[in-house]
């Protein structure tokens, strides 16, 4: 969070409530700042990073303020929308973030049945930075095929020349990595619609499960359940682009 704002804005801004909501909050004794509460006069104070790390709202941290961003081990079976029907991935976070001010996104999609490490941010620099291609930030998958490798595959994908049917430029080089005949990690640095699952398309497999493990040199923790997620530390962000530096 750069600058300040009002205690009452920030918090209605990180979906605490509207103003009104958060005035009754601290009315109430519900907002505390180095555990002593609030007064309603206080709301209209203007609230500096350093203090909005040292607030409770009842009895709880102070959710991050805007600038955050956040890593979330994607289950299968969720989307990546704001709107589409069934279950989302913004339905695994806080209910309040989901009328914070700048809004959450996430950076990039993961298709529907691909699993895997999805970032999220209300950073719009941060986030664009990351999709640029001209950052080239490396994604790896691994992926399991119907049919067998067959040797070629590899080559192919490094070529720079494999063309996807409806698109107008070839794919950039990619790296595959086989792990067993049926199994492989792909690295790329692009992300074009269901990219990988058309890779090995246009090579004549299938590909049955895709799961997502490091972005740039960021790995998806071990310990990171899928449905779980937790705030990036400034060293994880920076992991993103390492193997970029």
């Amino acid at each position: 969070m750069s600058g300040s704002l009002r205690l009452d804005r920030l918090l209605a801004n990180m979906g605490y409530g509207s103003r009104k909501e958060v005035q009754g909050l601290v009315r109430a004794g519900a907002v505390t700042l180095d555990g002593a509460a609030l007064s309603v006069t206080d709301a209209k104070i203007a609230i500096q990073p350093d203090l909005a790390q040292r607030m409770r709202v009842q009895g709880r941290p102070l959710d991050p303020p805007p600038g955050m961003a956040l890593m979330l081990h994607k289950p299968l079976g969720v989307t990546c929308s704001h709107k589409e029907a069934g279950p989302l991935v913004y339905d695994l976070l806080p209910s309040r973030w989901r009328i914070r001010e700048p809004g959450i996104s996430t950076v990039g999609r993961l298709d529907k049945e691909t699993s895997g490490l999805l970032l999220l941010t209300d950073d719009g620099a941060l986030l664009h930075r990351i999709i640029s291609p001209r950052h080239h930030v490396p994604k790896r998958y691994r992926a399991t095929l119907a049919r067998p490798l067959t040797g070629e595959e590899g080559a192919t994908f490094a070529s720079g020349t494999l063309m996807l049917e409806g698109d107008a430029k070839p794919l950039a080089s990619a790296v595959l990595e086989p792990i067993s005949p049926t199994e492989a990690f792909l690295t790329v640095t692009e992300g074009r619609y269901h990219m990988v699952r058309r890779m090995f398309a246009a090579l004549g497999n299938h590909v049955e499960a895709l799961h997502r493990d490091r972005i740039g040199a960021l790995d998806l923790p071990e310990d990171l359940a899928p449905g779980e997620h937790r705030l990036m530390t400034p060293a994880d962000v920076a992991a993103v682009f390492g193997a970029d530096q």
